[in-house]
């Protein structure tokens, strides 16, 4: 794990002007707009209205009894927003390094900044937003004190997904393809996600599909904790942390197959 302890040491080094990039990112994503930050909150807010709207107001489906809510709105919206974070975050940080090319190219600095900036930029949009949610649910198990585990859960959510990103970057530098394949999983992922229905539904035989998606764990977690008060099972942090590794092993092993190619690749 060198190559990845080199570049996290680089990121620490250099985390004030990461703090300043991450910034800089957030302002560009409403530039020029008049509602300005607003639309920042406006566009995932409004896409999970829709969804509400549409299930639970139109058509005013229920769940059965395996899952945390019988409300279908209330279980889509709580598990949409991790989504959107995840897809947000890892679908920027995957053209971060194609984008940054031009100033790769003639400015020394770490490529891990970049697609750890669009992470952050996007987790500081979405996540608050799960934090929004805790005073609306949470009182139906009376604010259970496991709502603190949400912290280190989003945490350790967000570290998997700059593993991830930054992986996908190397990869879409060196095979620009890696861009559709990405969009293309991100627009199906939700689909073998607990997001639109809970794994009880899903078929016995095929249940192994929700744990090939990394954000299952981070998911049924946040529904556990805001729907139920409950804390997460022991096989939801085992995944977590499966993956975590996983993505540490294989963005080691990137990385230093890359680190003399990636500014020719870009």
């Amino acid at each position: 794990m060198k190559s990845l302890a080199k570049d996290a040491a680089e990121l620490w080094n250099g985390r004030a002007l990461l703090a300043v990039m991450a910034a800089r990112d957030l302002k560009s994503r409403h530039a020029g707009s008049a509602l300005g930050a607003l639309w920042l909150y406006a566009q995932p807010l409004l896409t999970i209205g829709a969804y509400f709207l549409v299930f639970d107001v139109v058509f005013k489906l229920r769940l059965g009894e395996g899952a945390p809510t019988r409300q279908l709105g209330a279980y889509l919206v709580v598990g949409l927003v991790p989504w959107l974070a995840f897809a947000d975050a890892v679908g920027r940080g995957t053209l971060s390094l194609v984008e940054a090319g031009g100033l790769l190219q003639k400015n020394a600095m770490p490529p891990v900044l970049f697609p750890v900036r669009a992470v952050l930029a996007s987790a500081a949009v979405f996540l608050p937003l799960v934090v929004v949610l805790v005073p609306v649910y949470a009182h139906e198990h009376g604010f259970s004190p496991w709502l603190l585990l949400l912290l280190p859960l989003l945490a350790l959510s967000v570290v998997n997904w700059c593993l991830l990103a930054y992986g996908l970057a190397i990869l879409s530098a060196a095979v620009r393809d890696t861009i559709q394949v990405v969009a293309f999983a991100l627009s199906v992922g939700m689909f073998i996600s607990p997001v639109l229905f809970p794994p009880s539904m899903f078929p016995a035989s095929l249940a192994w599909l929700l744990w090939i998606n990394p954000m299952t764990p981070t998911v049924l977690a946040v529904q556990g904790l805001l729907l139920k008060g409950e804390p997460p099972a022991a096989e939801v942090w085992l995944a977590l942390a499966l993956w975590t590794a996983v993505f540490a092993i294989v963005l080691d092993r990137l990385i230093a197959r890359s680190r003399e190619q990636l500014i020719d690749w870009l």
